[in-house]
């Protein structure tokens, strides 16, 4: 598997002591850019919910209207999203969860499926607010807010999906390996290891996860169920949800618009923080009356 596609696949990650800010950095990368807080690790804000058969690890900052932040998976971490996060809770409650099997939260032991995903999100909010939220899903995480909308569409205001098209089964290969991860960044794999509650079944969770993406699929059945407004965020050079795809999305989702980041990967609000941000904050802060559907234009059309 090339490094590029299974990172792609993967997210990104935060490696780091707990509640130790200098040491935290991203998987692949060399600093932690500023980010003081060690977000999905930081045991001072920590708390658990107990859903239908693990328990899912959340934080809470700010105070405002509710935003929940939804990391990408594999190796994702609320901390990818640091800097975003420290900007948002300055005029907003903001939530995030490490999915099950990632950083804190427990793997369970029920099939891996999006309405479980939607479900232990839907847990989490409902032990802080009743109110709808607005959502930033990144990759796993905004394929996971579509469901959340699909299934409880009174309990989500608006997404910002970064990285999320439409996906055909195959797309991506069926396993992968902890020591391939090790490979990369051994660094990772040693922490994760010690934030982990079960890190014994770390590889099992990754085979259920890999073969759980390699027969994904995602189209209309799911973006035609969506009602709320979505702006749809892709790199220009994204090779895990190429702009075909998350075009292919703009035009079966009912309400929403589309940036595309120049000289961007998957992780656009890393590889392009300026033009990212400043897209998600300007939808973020816009009066939802205001979040009218982009005119969907049909190819070549007069």
């Amino acid at each position: 598997m090339k490094k590029k596609i299974l990172i792609g696949l993967l997210g990104l990650s935060l490696i780091g002591g707990s509640c130790t800010a200098d040491a935290t950095r991203y998987f692949m990368q060399g600093d932690a850019k500023g980010v003081k807080t060690p977000y999905g690790d930081n045991l001072k804000a920590g708390n658990y919910v107990k859903t239908a058969d693990a328990k899912i690890y959340y934080e809470v900052y700010g105070k405002g209207e509710p935003i929940l932040i939804l990391h990408g998976g594999g190796v994702g971490s609320p901390y990818e999203m640091g800097k975003l996060i420290d900007e948002l809770q300055k005029n907003h409650k903001v939530i995030l969860m490490s999915t099950r099997g990632h950083g804190r939260s427990e793997i369970g032991h029920s099939p891996l499926t999006y309405e479980q995903k939607a479900n232990d999100a839907l847990t989490v909010l409902n032990t802080i607010s009743q109110e709808p939220v607005q959502i930033i899903g990144f990759s796993d995480g905004a394929y996971t807010a579509y469901k959340l909308a699909a299934m409880y569409p009174a309990r989500v205001e608006r997404i910002v999906a970064i990285g999320a098209g439409t996906l055909k089964a195959g797309y991506f290969p069926d396993s992968t390996k902890i020591e391939d991860l090790a490979q990369i960044d051994s660094e990772f794999v040693e922490y994760e290891k010690t934030i982990m509650p079960e890190p014994e079944r770390w590889q099992e969770f990754f085979d259920s996860y890999m073969k759980f993406w390699h027969n994904m699929s995602v189209g209309k059945e799911i973006f035609g169920a969506i009602n709320c407004p979505v702006l749809l965020i892709v790199g220009d050079e994204d090779d895990h949800a190429p702009i075909i795809t998350v075009l292919e999305a703009h035009q079966m989702l009912k309400n929403s618009r589309l940036c595309v980041v120049p000289k961007a990967w998957h992780s656009a609000f890393l590889d392009n923080y300026k033009v990212t941000s400043d897209a998600i904050f300007q939808f973020v802060n816009s009066p939802l009356k205001d979040l009218q559907p982009s005119k969907k234009v049909d190819y070549n059309s007069k």
